[in-house]
């Protein structure tokens, strides 16, 4: 699996990881890991651990490193003859991150980069709201949960930036701006480091 770029594409919920990802995927050829939607489509259909990821993630809470990655490991074996993958919202914790660099070492491969879309807590709440309206997502829609999300990132999540920074993999993009202006720095970044 040499020669793939593969990028941790990460931040705060409702930074705008959803709305970058489709284009990146279309101008780098990727394959686009979400454990977001991986999380949704396993509630959908109404698995065993459906009702343990529902209630977790309604409240607000991260799912565990072991449901999580065998989720990611299940689509990176899916893949075949990949130009690479996008993470998106994982790994979440630096226990994932020391799993994943192991799973791609053992496919010949490594991360890239971890890019990550900084935003004030304010713009955060508005842009979920907003989703909320639009997607009628349960978990976007209270402020309490949106609070508990925001802080569990804060504390649990961005010491992940810590991890990759200490590999030199780190940098970040201000995710204030325009989702055009944003994906203009994030390309950016990506040449920057692949050149």
């Amino acid at each position: 699996m040499r020669n793939m770029l593969n990028i941790v594409l990460f931040g705060p919920p409702g930074a705008g990881k959803g709305t970058q990802s489709p284009m990146l995927i279309e101008k780098y050829g990727l394959i686009h890991l979400s454990t977001g939607e991986m999380l949704r489509d396993e509630i959908k259909r109404g698995t065993p651990l459906s009702e343990e990821i529902k209630h977790l993630i309604e409240a607000g809470h991260l799912v565990s490193d072991k449901i999580v990655f065998e989720m990611v490991r299940e689509q990176l074996e899916a893949a075949r003859s990949p130009k690479g993958f996008i993470f998106d919202g994982f790994p979440r914790t630096t226990k994932q991150a020391e799993m994943l660099d192991k799973e791609m070492a053992d496919h010949d491969t490594k991360i890239d980069m971890m890019i990550a879309l900084q935003l004030d807590d304010e713009t955060i709440i508005k842009r979920i709201q907003r989703r909320a309206e639009i997607e009628g997502r349960a978990d976007d829609a209270d402020v309490s949960i949106i609070h508990t999300r925001i802080k569990n990132y804060n504390e649990q999540t961005a010491v992940v930036m810590d991890y990759y920074r200490a590999q030199g993999k780190f940098h970040f993009v201000d995710g204030n701006k325009t989702p055009q202006d944003t994906f203009a720095a994030i390309c950016a970044v990506i040449e920057k480091v692949t050149k």
